[in-house]
């Protein structure tokens, strides 16, 4: 197991070199970039001034030397904790994203707990009880939570609320508390708004996941040794737990190096919808804008997150189930 976390954690190493390499390329194939767009709407104005200081950025943050010394600047400042200078929003990079990523980790978490806490009892239920009415009523919901686009869901709730109730349900807090610090009251009124873009973004994968389950359990429910050990007489809430439900975890397992990232990306098309102040639609306006450090920082911090996240899927699969093997080969 040491040999294996070890081995791993070398190879994450270059892989995330390449990562940050390919992402910068990407990010720098447009024409141009922020500054240049800029200067030229300043020239237009003739706002000296303000040129010199962009001119003082684009020195300061390499934009003047080539494309490789400039992936070598960026780099050697992320590995000391500069992730550069967000020239559409002119402050740090550092300063903008604490806390977006920390709304957006809210809002993703409390997605993701009620995801699973809606879908697993009710996946269960379904493989267990399979074509009964109650798993043809959960099917259905199934498919029309599938079927129905996640924006659509938050134009209509955000009209329904302003039809019915009078309020808005847009933002992720009230109006006042949008530039004040972090406080009781402001938490309070997070925690009040919470509860409407998690059912939003959590419906189609609540349906996603309860079909997974269903599907993953139908499986396993069907093989010899559960066939064996009801006949060996062992109750039937224990085999299930112990042996085929632990099993058909394997894909959620498996799918937390997709999980970490969505907990700081969030939903970018609903967060726009619903005016949410987390990180997807930042990251949307950085890309548009060729506001290439905001970019690349998000770019870069989602790219560990998937690494880590493979890297702890990994691992729990392998003391989930034994029958993986981290060092490779068979057993006789």
């Amino acid at each position: 197991m040491l040999a294996y976390v070890v081995r791993r954690i070398l190879i994450m190493i270059p892989t995330l070199i390449a990562i940050s390499a390919i992402s910068f390329i990407i990010i720098q194939l447009p024409p141009g970039d922020y500054l240049s767009t800029l200067v030229e709407e300043l020239q237009s104005q003739g706002e000296a001034a303000s040129l010199e200081k962009l001119a003082y950025l684009r020195e300061q943050y390499g934009l003047d030397k080539p494309a490789i010394e400039q992936y070598f600047y960026w780099v050697l400042g992320l590995l000391q904790g500069d992730l550069g200078w967000s020239f559409e929003h002119n402050v740090p990079v550092t300063d903008l994203i604490g806390e977006r990523i920390a709304l957006s980790f809210l809002v993703a978490l409390a997605t993701l707990l009620f995801s699973y806490i809606v879908a697993f009892p009710i996946g269960v239920y379904s493989a267990t009880h399979q074509y009964s009415l109650g798993d043809y009523f959960f099917t259905f919901l199934g498919f029309i939570g599938l079927a129905t686009p996640s924006f659509l869901l938050a134009l209509v709730l955000l009209y329904l609320a302003n039809v019915w109730f009078g309020t808005s349900v847009g933002g992720l807090m009230d109006d006042h508390f949008l530039d004040q610090p972090m406080s009781w009251a402001k938490f309070r009124s997070v925690l009040e708004h919470l509860w409407i873009p998690v059912l939003v973004i959590g419906l189609a994968s609540t349906a996603e996941n309860i079909r997974l389950l269903r599907a993953n359990l139908l499986d396993e429910l069907q093989k010899q040794y559960v066939i064996t050990a009801r006949a060996k007489g062992l109750p039937a809430r224990r085999l299930l737990l112990k042996y085929p439900l632990r099993m058909a975890l394997n894909p959620f397992i498996a799918d937390i190096g997709g999980v970490l990232p969505r907990l700081i990306s969030g939903s970018a098309i609903v967060s726009v919808v619903m005016s949410l102040p987390i990180n997807g639609p930042m990251l949307v306006r950085a890309l548009q804008a060729q506001d290439m450090y905001l970019a690349g920082s998000f770019v870069m911090l989602e790219a560990v997150l998937v690494v880590i996240g493979v890297f702890l899927s990994d691992l729990a699969l392998a003391v989930l189930d034994p029958r993986i093997r981290l060092g490779g080969g068979s057993t006789r």
